[in-house]
């Protein structure tokens, strides 16, 4: 049996006397893309910015890679194999999109792993290329639209050569055509075919997504919190029918959680 690329055991996250993270556990292995859902509030970006440590949690621990990392700097996380891209995409405005990949390929890790590739240069215009924006490399990051933002903060991410990615809210304010296009990319990093050619396999992810018809389509497993609980985990389509999840999204049974 494959060894869990993460183990969550025992998250509480507690904000003076709100519980954001109420006692949750969960694993993931090498070979999965998994949907973490659930109501709003229901904890979800909290769960992901614990396990990158850019917040400690009050309890329980973050295995990633066997060695617990609950009390790691980010950095260090970051070095070891995870990255994170956020809901809110906070590039470097002022420079150009090429400069904002090039500052993820410096990172120790991207750096060790990038001997396949001559200049830093070209592995960022790798990155872009992959993701889809290799045309905009030379604009300042100020000028791109909401999906080309969400596509260089991917290409930020993926520059560090992650062995699990988390995205938050990776087809927020994205329109169809935008939210295929990162589906696929995302689908096409997983299996492999990836701007990197060092690995015959792609990272694998936590992906957190308000989007859910277009969520079940990438993933392999979905698990679902509500109230900073974790209230079920299954394939994408036990959980569309699962009358708890219903209820936690709709407020009753019954009715369809993606139509």
């Amino acid at each position: 049996m494959t060894e869990p690329l993460l183990k969550i055991e025992n998250l509480t996250k507690e904000f003076g006397n709100l519980r954001a993270i109420d006692n949750s556990s969960f694993q993931i292995s090498p070979d999965e893309i998994v949907g973490l859902i659930g109501p709003n509030g229901a904890g979800k970006t909290t769960t992901i910015r614990l396990i990158a440590s850019i917040l400690k949690p009050t309890s329980g621990r973050v295995i990633f890679k066997g060695e617990d990392i609950t009390t790691q700097a980010t950095s260090y996380i970051i070095n070891k194999g995870l990255a994170i891209t956020h809901q809110v995409v906070k590039p470097f405005r002022h420079l150009p999109v090429l400069a904002n990949v090039m500052v993820s390929c410096l990172s120790p890790r991207a750096k060790k792993r990038g001997d396949w590739i001559k200049t830093v240069e070209i592995r960022a215009r790798d990155a872009l290329e992959f993701c889809g924006i290799g045309d905009l490399s030379l604009e300042s990051a100020a000028s791109l639209s909401h999906g080309d933002l969400k596509r260089l903060e991917l290409a930020r991410a993926i520059a560090t050569e992650p062995e699990l990615l988390l995205l938050d809210e990776p087809f927020g304010g994205l329109n169809p055509a935008e939210t295929t296009l990162i589906a696929r990319s995302l689908k096409r990093l997983h299996k492999g075919g990836r701007f990197g050619r060092l690995h015959s396999e792609g990272p694998a992810m936590l992906i957190v997504e308000h989007k859910l018809s277009e969520l079940m389509k990438i993933v392999d497993r979905v698990i679902v919190l509500n109230f900073g609980q974790l209230i079920a985990s299954g394939t994408p389509e036990e959980i569309v029918n699962n009358k708890d999840v219903i209820k936690a999204y709709l407020g009753k049974e019954g009715g369809k959680l993606v139509s």
